[in-house]
């Protein structure tokens, strides 16, 4: 990993010994003449000129799509850029021909999340300008493109309320709110031809849709618990996938539709059971631990790959099938500096991605498995701002 604070100081140092030469070369020997005085001076000040362009030299390239990375990072990612500039953004994910994204946006004007469309890249370069495709109203969460590009998916509140859903009780430590107002909706890219899919009282969301486009996954609380679901792409043949107490949700279906990754947390004692129960009960989870969790499209033969204790979401499959990349804090538990880990199906072969000091998180592989895009804190001008960003991915 990467030491920051001691390349800062590092750097220091090198600066420092530059400006005591500059002082050094001022103090010239007494009893000198003018003129020898002066020639030493300009002696030291060319001398002082080359040093100083040899740091420069020495400093990487003004590239922002190198800066945009730490070197470890350039492992697996190569020729970044950043899509957003302010405010969250967060869960970017491809169109199917791989040349959009939709994602969740708040700030400014926008007091709490909607949905937004942008091409993963314009004629000229620029960054591109995102479009409201939601309501405008309630709050949504989990955007994502049908295959055959006609239609979106995304879950709202503004059924329930065209305001934004209080917020939840920090005061007993940090939670996620699981609002009873959310239910699935598709929609034109446009945002036209609004249509609602879920109906059950209780929380339906994040969910996403198999890449023939027949089966979309998701999580519900229609039978009391946060379990995964399908359901047939018109929002008919629900059927449940997990029955184990606790959360399971965030889930993604493979390339090939064989496969389900999906985050989970199934409290164990007695303790843990109640205050599971309790949270629930007052429309809330606690994030701090998700376990990474396979099964196949029909729900059997459930395999756990992550066993770290820490917080681990937002899995997501290579295209290959055979790895699947995630988000986690294992490297500081309990913080909110969130990395990219490449794992293999079967849980062994971990690798990290990401080395920046805060968060990065939500990652999703191009369908050729050539880029990756993510949401991160880096690059921010406020504190905790996160952006999307897309890079080349490189084995």
């Amino acid at each position: 990993m990467l030491d920051l604070a001691g390349w800062s100081r590092a750097s220091a140092l090198h600066n420092g010994g530059v400006i005591g030469f500059w002082a050094l070369a001022a103090e010239v020997p007494q009893g000198l003449k003018r003129k020898e005085k002066m020639t030493i001076r300009l002696a030291a000040a060319f001398l002082l000129l080359a040093l100083a362009g040899g740091l420069l030299l020495a400093r990487p390239a003004s590239d922002d799509k190198t800066e945009l990375l730490l070197p470890a990072e350039q492992r697996h990612l190569r020729n970044a850029r950043q899509l957003t500039f302010g405010g969250q953004n967060a869960e970017a994910y491809f169109s199917a021909d791989d040349k959009q994204l939709i994602f969740q946006h708040a700030g400014g004007d926008v007091a709490c999340d909607q949905m937004y469309i942008m091409p993963v890249s314009t004629p000229d370069g620029s960054p591109p300008t995102p479009r409201l495709v939601s309501t405008g109203k309630g709050r949504t969460t989990c955007g994502y493109f049908f295959p055959s590009g006609d239609r979106i998916l995304y879950s709202s509140t503004h059924l329930a309320s065209p305001e934004c859903p209080p917020k939840p009780d920090y005061s007993h430590g940090y939670v996620w709110p699981v609002y009873a107002g959310y239910d699935i909706f598709t929609a034109r890219p446009d945002g036209s031809d609004l249509k609602r899919l879920t109906s059950t009282p209780g929380y339906d969301a994040e969910a996403t849709i198999s890449r023939d486009g027949k089966k979309i996954v998701f999580t519900s609380m229609r039978d009391g618990d946060l379990d995964v679901y399908t359901m047939n792409a018109d929002g008919t043949g629900v059927r449940r996938l997990t029955t184990e107490l606790g959360y399971d949700g965030g889930p993604f279906f493979s390339a090939d539709g064989k496969k389900i990754v999906y985050r989970a947390h199934h409290p164990r004692t007695p303790e843990e059971i109640i205050r599971y129960k309790d949270l629930l009960k007052q429309g809330v989870i606690e994030p701090a631990n998700f376990e990474i969790w396979v099964m196949d499209a029909d729900g059997s033969h459930k395999s756990q790959i992550t066993h770290n204790g820490a917080a681990n979401f937002a899995p997501f499959w290579h295209p290959d099938g055979k790895r699947i990349i995630f988000a986690s804090n294992m490297g500081e538990p309990g913080s909110r500096n969130f990395d990219l880990y490449i794992i293999n199906a079967d849980g062994c072969g971990q690798e990290r991605i990401t080395f920046h000091p805060d968060f990065d998180a939500f990652p999703m592989f191009s369908s050729d498995g050539k880029k990756l895009v993510w949401a991160s804190n880096r690059n921010g001008k406020q504190p905790h701002e996160t952006n999307i960003f897309i890079a080349d991915w490189v084995e």
